[in-house]
């Protein structure tokens, strides 16, 4: 038996703190393997920054950003494993995942007592098939969009593997001092914008997450919940997933409430993109007009303002009791142009 656990919530709530908490205590309280699959060691940190002048042509003319290349090529590594884990059969790279993304998870694999080298020469590895209980796979990540963490679901759905998801819950504001006492911090706006982004898990409205517990973190460390009696808790949940593993056949309503939740949350991405640009827009039309530097603050301050409110209308539906013929991201964008235009020029000629 096999199960998927992801592990999410903002940088420094702690979360590889608590992974390691499972790794060490997971065998120790139920026999089961473990091992952690943390992302920021599997994705390089480049993946994160411009595009390289150097960069292959395939990556040139990609449409998607390197980090989510990056994140597809670690999924697509895990599938491998997967597969070779339930049929026996040697490990093989996929053929869309790059050489370099190859050797960082076989290597996370290997540190994990995961891999035995073939005995003739020139030969690949096997996964250990024959482990003495259930093996949980730890998917150590931010993860702050649902639809990241449906893609997880949708794997172990393919293979009827367990999944669950564990959500540490953490203060912004602890998360920015702990980020601070890192050796390598992460920019506090990165930390700020995801934590804006940020989508808990809906256990009411989604059945794929019905899996799911929240862990509060702001009291200590995730070390500190585990031996405060937490760790029980964690297992029941874990026991429960394992009890109950997804069916390749779950398509009807989960399968529904996500590609709606997915849907949702690339039009309010869309919408927003677009009044960025329109937001822009004014600012350059007011410093062409001579608006005062105090006056342009106010202008910029007012502008997001309404952003966010229509954004927030979107998520909450309201789009569609206005005008339910419209596309959700083109009734955002026209209703803000308007208003945007009306509110530039209020400063233009006051």
């Amino acid at each position: 038996r096999v199960g998927l656990c992801v592990l999410c919530g903002l940088p420094a709530a702690g979360k590889s703190t608590l992974a390691r908490a499972l790794h060490r205590q997971l065998p120790q309280h139920t026999g089961w393997a473990c091992a952690v699959l943390t992302y920021d060691e599997l994705i390089p940190p480049e993946a994160f920054g411009p595009r390289a002048p150097e960069a292959r042509p395939e990556e040139q003319f990609s449409l998607l950003p390197r980090w989510k290349r990056s994140r597809r090529e670690l999924l697509q590594c895990l599938e491998s494993f997967l597969l070779a884990l339930l049929t026996g059969e040697p490990l093989s790279r996929p053929a869309a995942a790059t050489q370099p993304a190859w050797k960082r998870f076989l290597a996370c694999c290997r540190q994990q007592g995961l891999l035995s080298a073939e005995s003739h020469a020139g030969a690949g590895y096997r996964t250990l098939a024959a482990t003495p209980g259930p093996l949980y796979l730890i998917l150590d990540d931010n993860f702050y969009y649902r639809s990241m963490r449906y893609e997880v679901y949708q794997l172990a759905r393919k293979y009827s593997l367990s999944f669950c998801q564990l959500f540490l819950e953490c203060p912004l504001e602890c998360c920015l001092q702990r980020n601070c006492l890192r050796s390598q911090p992460l920019p506090e706006q990165t930390i700020c914008l995801m934590a804006r982004k940020i989508e808990m898990p809906e256990l009411k409205k989604n059945a794929w997450e019905q899996n799911s517990l929240l862990l509060q973190s702001a009291g200590g460390t995730s070390e500190d919940h585990c031996a405060a009696g937490l760790i029980e808790q964690i297992i029941a949940l874990l026991a429960t997933a394992l009890a109950n593993p997804v069916k390749q056949n779950e398509e009807n309503t989960e399968n529904k409430e996500a590609d709606r939740a997915m849907c949702a949350a690339s039009a309010i991405h869309q919408a927003d993109q677009s009044c960025r640009r329109i937001i822009s827009q004014a600012m350059k039309d007011a410093k062409d007009k001579k608006v005062l530097p105090r006056e342009m603050k106010s202008l910029a301050e007012e502008l997001h303002k309404l952003k966010a409110e229509l954004l927030e209308a979107l998520r909450q539906g309201n789009h569609c009791l206005e005008n339910p013929h419209s596309a959700p991201a083109a009734w955002v964008t026209s209703s803000f142009q308007q208003e945007a235009a009306n509110v530039l020029n209020k400063y233009i000629f006051q």
